[in-house]
């Protein structure tokens, strides 16, 4: 794989990024007034009055193009009845995957710190402050395999444009339940998760996913 020059930073690989590594994905509902905005072009999908926004820490391990710790949000939206998710924030420890990240798919990526005890443990923060943990009790289900697809839909102006821009994701991965404490500083970024507990925590330890076109 080839890589392209960042505009403002450091080399990334074009797409798509044929990806592997582990995940954790809580699935909250949050209150339509306190969920994070979404681009124009879509909306969000509605359950009584609330938005389902989900959390995941992810972990890119080998043979991936980029190897980095990645904590994002997204919100479920639908563009016409079409279903899609929208990334509303994500950091990650890559300077090359943020420069991609903006550059391909007009995802708007930044950086922080991360720590990260085997797969039990993480912690996110920025410029030394706390912004959110996550810790693994224990899964409750043996994993089943899943192959999902679906749309991002962000923002066209993140890189540079207008409009929205729609990629296309792939993921094949055995997925469980896991037992799991999440924590939100409510004075952070991520303030709007603070005090919620996920309807359930999803686990892929062995994901393949294949991002963009």
């Amino acid at each position: 794989m080839g890589v392209t020059d960042g505009p403002g930073g450091p080399a990334y690989p074009p797409e798509p990024w044929d990806l592997s590594g582990h995940a954790y994905v809580g699935v909250f509902l949050v209150p339509a007034r306190e969920a994070p905005p979404v681009p124009e072009g879509v909306r969000p999908v509605r359950l009584l009055g609330r938005v389902v926004v989900s959390a995941a820490w992810v972990v890119y391990e080998e043979p991936s193009p980029l190897t980095y710790r990645e904590l994002m949000t997204t919100v479920l939206v639908r563009r016409g009845l079409r279903p899609h998710v929208s990334i509303t924030h994500i950091w990650v420890d890559s300077p090359a995957s943020r420069e991609g990240g903006r550059a391909l798919w007009a995802i708007p990526k930044d950086l922080a710190d991360f720590q990260v005890r085997r797969d039990a443990a993480y912690a996110m923060s920025l410029a030394g402050a706390p912004v959110a943990t996550l810790a693994v009790r224990r899964l409750l289900r043996l994993p089943l395999p899943a192959r999902l697809g679906f749309g991002v839909a962000q923002d066209g102006a993140t890189r540079g444009g207008s409009g929205l821009v729609v990629s296309p994701v792939r993921v094949r991965s055995p997925l469980a339940l896991a037992r799991a404490r999440w924590e939100h500083v409510p004075t952070g970024p991520l303030g709007f998760l603070a005090g919620r507990r996920p309807l359930l925590t999803l686990v892929a330890r062995r994901f393949a996913m294949r991002f963009g076109s």
